[in-house]
């Protein structure tokens, strides 16, 4: 008989889209005031690889990235999820969100990215979330699979996963 056996704690992320750096300080704030200290923050990339949020946000988007010193359980990200999109609900202006907020957690050898959308290559957690592996660590580096977002197959993106999957190993060493 096989035996179980209990997750690993993982690294939490979290994917900002937005378009005024005062939406994402805000958004920023509120996640660290639930989840704690951030110990990685990433510059402000152009977002310019789909209009899909162009109607809402307009144009001149930006990405960052952010990861927080406290580790979480894999079975916490559909909690988080539910959780920030009820901060974008919070922060929205005039029914229109400001930030867009995309969590997830890094271990060793993945990316999950959470997602309130259905998909072949998603499994559902719970609460209308679902969760999908975005990208998987071979070869000393972060790997895209057929169904990766064209964001996270670029080598910007790959270069900050890459680098919080670093702060990540050495806080299991120290453990």
């Amino acid at each position: 008989m096989n035996k179980t056996q209990n997750p690993q704690s993982v690294k939490l992320i979290s994917g900002f889209i937005f378009k005024k750096e005062a939406s994402l300080k805000k958004a920023e704030a509120l996640l660290q005031k639930r989840f704690g200290e951030i110990d990685f923050r990433s510059l402000a990339l152009p977002f310019n690889y789909t209009d899909y949020y162009a109607k809402e946000f307009g144009r001149g988007l930006s990405r960052s990235f952010i990861s927080f010193k406290k580790l979480i359980y894999p079975q916490e990200l559909y909690r988080i999820k539910v959780f920030t999109g009820a901060l974008e609900r919070r922060l929205s202006c005039e029914g229109l969100r400001v930030v867009n907020i995309d969590p997830g957690y890094l271990d060793l050898a993945k990316l999950v990215l959470a997602s309130t959308k259905d998909f072949s290559h998603r499994i559902y957690l719970d609460s209308g979330i679902w969760a999908e592996v975005t990208l998987v660590y071979r070869g000393k580096t972060f790997k895209p699979w057929e169904w990766t977002y064209p964001d996270y197959r670029s080598q910007d993106y790959i270069a900050i996963f890459n680098q919080i999957r670093k702060i990540y190993a050495a806080g299991l060493k120290k453990k």
